[in-house]
């Protein structure tokens, strides 16, 4: 048994590993402030003895004994990470110091929760791990790409200054249940859309692409690369390499929820990307072959159970 700390641990993605990390017989403590998490995303895991939930910020330090830390918190959304952009940066930058300043101390391994962000919007198709980006330092969307970059550069110095044993993983756009039905990402908005009958709204033509990987996929990829050997850091793409449109995103909800909605167009947000695709091969060679299995009609369709319970749940309260 391993005494795991989880950062960000009841958001969507830090709830499911927290989950994932207690079957596989782990003793877990989930931090969160609940800014974007919610208690309702670990509540079932309340009872097991070897889960602990504190509330508390990472952008103040935290004490604690344990043998890996997963760094997690952050707004991933731009609906909320640009809702107050210098507690973005400062918990990016701040969480990873504390962080990296805990692992130092205790001797522990400790993983950063990076971002495809980091390559802004790419002029390179697909992004290898090499591609240094194309970010605007000072868009509305700097926050979060550059605090995660930051990031990113706070972790290797820690590790060459200090021998801290870290890993850096890439996110590529990650969906599944306990998402948030408001965070403005395009399967949540969609399927919510979809949901309730109304315009399904497409920023830009629709032929802008992404590539969606279902939250299990993420979570074995990331406890892969956790369990890697001390010489292997990272960063490390984890993302579906299967890349599809807007466009067709929108129409496979459709059909899924027997939709009668209609699709609608608006203009593109500043700096949003047109392009985004991992290239795995890194992944397939490090994490012994590493690949994402759940193909996306069968994730989106959990990902609409999920939503349609918690719409059903909201009009009976209300």
């Amino acid at each position: 048994m391993k005494r795991i700390l989880v950062t960000g641990g009841a958001g969507f993605i830090g709830s499911h590993l927290c989950e994932r990390l207690l079957n596989e017989g782990n003793e877990v403590i989930c931090l969160d402030n609940y800014f974007t998490g919610s208690k309702r995303n670990i509540i079932h895991l309340l009872d097991n003895p070897y889960f602990e939930l504190i509330r508390h910020d990472v952008t103040h330090s935290y004490f604690v004994e344990v043998d890996e830390i997963y760094n997690l918190a952050c707004p991933a959304s731009p609906v909320h990470y640009q809702y107050n952009p210098i507690k973005t940066i400062k918990t990016s930058v701040m969480g990873a110091i504390n962080m990296l300043g805990l692992a130092k101390r205790i001797k522990a391994k400790v993983l950063q929760a990076s971002t495809s962000e980091v390559y802004g919007d790419p002029l390179v198709h697909p992004q290898q791990e090499d591609y240094w980006g194309n970010v605007n330092p000072i868009g509305i969307r700097s926050c979060y790409d550059e605090g995660k970059r930051c990031a990113e550069s706070l972790f290797l110095n820690y590790h060459r200054q200090n021998d801290v044993r870290i890993k850096i993983i890439r996110i590529f756009n990650t969906y599944g249940p306990r998402m948030l039905p408001n965070d403005g990402r395009v399967v949540s908005n969609f399927i919510v859309q979809a949901l309730k009958g109304k315009d399904i709204t497409i920023f830009g033509d629709g032929t802008q692409t992404r590539s969606f990987q279902y939250v299990d996929d993420l979570l074995e990829g990331m406890i892969r690369t956790m369990n890697t050997g001390d010489n292997f850091t990272g960063p490390v793409n984890i993302g579906n390499p299967n890349e599809f449109s807007m466009l067709e995103l929108a129409s496979a909800i459709l059909e899924l929820t027997n939709s009668a909605s209609k699709i609608t167009f608006r203009p593109l947000p500043q700096d949003d990307p047109t392009q985004r695709q991992p290239d795995i091969s890194l992944a397939k060679q490090e994490l012994n072959n590493w690949e994402p299995k759940i193909q996306l009609k069968e994730g989106l369709t959990k990902t609409i159970e999920y939503f349609d319970d918690l719409l059903k749940q909201e009009n009976l309260s209300l």
